[in-house]
């Protein structure tokens, strides 16, 4: 291993917790010297639970031709399914085992017990889908199917006792963040499902300790992903749902916590959604994966969530709201500091939406393949800030890997403005300061270094694919004949990249970047 990619690596472990790197020893030992395997406990008495869908998930399996779609990707089973397939990369095959297409629309009762009952039958040859994360969300997908249709089956029961008894002995704790959360989840329905009193006191205390942990001050999921925040905040109204159906089996002061968590949660994505109804494709987010926030708004009313209506706050995302537009910043850090395998390199990226119109937008992310384009998609020439020379504001690598990171130094912010700095580019032009000036019809963005340098800086603006671009004098442009922006630069260049609309799904858009070398002053007029 040569010396950049020892930095490379300690850079990146620094930052980690003690309980990652124990339980990344401790499962190594444990599985190569005994195995993976968990003994099977007998089944328990147990009494069918309610449950109810309030939304269906969109469609994914299809009958008529036993095919699966996920991920923008189809793929047709002539006859045996095989629950490994692995054609399409690890995520393709992991939603294959997720079985979120047994809550789809058109399911019925007779093909979601046939496709259960084939994948218990493979159960010996499964791979992926015996990891923590697919059993984790099949798990509460079997319970919802099973419970909504009124089915108790030994021979289906005794296979998802079984693994949420593996789920118990392989507990996310190496990685933290989402994928522990969900296993926290997924337990709690587990232990519904069989009032089994050791996955409650489990989940209980893993809800209770990480609900703390990642949800941040202002309602934000830590991991600062809207797509995620949405599936988090989902997976968490079902828990509260499930336990309002249920009383007659457990009684305790859960419920109440969990609805504090999310009336922080609702508020954050209240406000940080669009009045379109759409979320800012920042970090790792992209169309069609989780449910809306229109979905969620509705489904936290019926449920009694409350809206705190905190301001935006620690997570470092700001919205302005005028008559005219809304504009969505990023002036906060990498969070967190031990799990940022959603983070990209973004610092002071920004979108705006006019009238409901998306102009200037995130680029997205449209695979989790550890390959060239997902280095792209998270690098800091894929956002709406600047990037000098090759240089990256913040070292994102190995596809969730993240090493040196940019970190805010300075936020002062306003009603008419918010200006931060990063120290990103620290040893090259010192600290980077951008400037957002807002006022009801204009925005002015000012870009300024502490340190004097002859460095080569480019500032890139991202535009939705349906916006029309037109260069009308040497630094002005024109969009859609009804906006103009302004630089304090001429040398502007139009250029094309690929707009992620969706998991292996991208659409040529237009771009621009400006090059300069001391400052830059941006003004948008509305």
């Amino acid at each position: 291993m040569d010396i950049h990619k020892i930095k490379l690596v300690y850079h990146t472990v620094k930052y980690l917790k003690p309980i990652q790197i124990y339980y990344r020893l401790y499962y190594f030992i444990r599985n190569t010297l005994i195995g993976k395997k968990v003994k099977k406990k007998n089944l328990p008495n147990f009494s069918s639970i309610v449950w109810k869908n309030e939304f269906r998930y969109e469609n994914s399996y299809s009958d008529r031709d036993n095919s699966f779609t996920f991920l923008n990707f189809s793929h047709s089973f002539s006859n045996k399914i095989d629950w490994n397939y692995n054609r399409f990369g690890k995520l393709w095959t992991y939603n294959l085992n997720y079985f979120d297409f047994l809550n789809q629309e058109n399911i019925t009762k007779e093909t979601g017990l046939r496709l259960i009952q084939d994948f218990i039958n493979n159960d010996v040859f499964l791979k992926d889908g015996k990891e923590p994360y697919p059993i984790s969300l099949r798990g509460i997908n079997w319970v919802k199917f099973l419970s909504s249709i009124h089915v108790k089956n030994k021979f289906i029961d005794k296979n998802l006792y079984h693994h949420y008894y593996i789920l118990l002995k392989n507990l996310e704790y190496h990685l933290l963040g989402n994928h522990l959360l969900e296993n926290a989840f997924s337990l709690l329905f587990g232990a519904y499902y069989f009032q089994d009193e050791m996955l409650y006191i489990k989940s209980k205390k893993l809800l209770i300790g990480e609900l703390n942990e990642q949800i941040m001050m202002d309602g934000a999921h830590y991991e600062l992903s809207p797509m995620y925040h949405q599936i988090m905040f989902s997976r968490l109204l079902d828990c509260i749902q499930l336990i309002q159906l249920n009383t007659n089996w457990k009684q305790d002061d859960l419920i109440s916590f969990l609805k504090q968590k999310a009336s922080l949660m609702i508020s954050w994505l209240q406000n940080i959604t669009f009045t379109s109804g759409k979320i800012p494709m920042v970090n790792d987010s992209t169309y069609n994966i989780a449910p809306s926030s229109n979905q969620l708004f509705s489904y936290a009313k019926n449920l009694g969530i409350i809206n705190q209506n905190i301001p935006l706050s620690d997570s470092g995302y700001r919205k302005i709201i005028s008559d005219n537009y809304e504009l969505f910043i990023d002036v906060g850090n990498i969070c967190p500091n031990y799990q940022p395998g959603h983070s990209h390199s973004d610092t002071f990226n920004f979108e705006l939406h006019k009238k409901n119109i998306p102009i200037i937008v995130d680029t997205g992310i449209s695979t989790y393949d550890k390959n060239a384009l997902r280095q792209k998609e998270r690098s800091t020439s894929s956002h709406n800030t600047v990037q000098v020379e090759d240089l990256e504001q913040t070292k994102v690598w190995g596809g969730f890997r993240v090493s040196n990171r940019a970190k805010i130094i300075d936020l002062c912010e306003t009603g008419t403005f918010i200006k931060a700095s990063h120290n990103g580019y620290f040893d090259y032009v010192g600290l980077h300061y951008r400037t957002f000036l807002f006022s009801n019809n204009s925005i002015n963005i000012i870009d300024t270094f502490s340190k004097k340098s002859s460095t080569k800086k480019f500032a890139n603006f991202h535009f939705h694919n349906k916006i029309t671009i037109k260069l009308i004098d040497k630094n002005t442009i024109q969009l859609n004949n009804d906006i103009k922006i302004m630089f304090d630069s001429d040398r502007i260049k139009i250029k094309s990249y690929n707009l992620s609309k969706g998991f292996n799904k991208r659409i040529v858009s237009k771009k621009i970047t400006i090059s300069f070398y001391d400052n830059l002053k941006t003004t948008i007029y509305l």
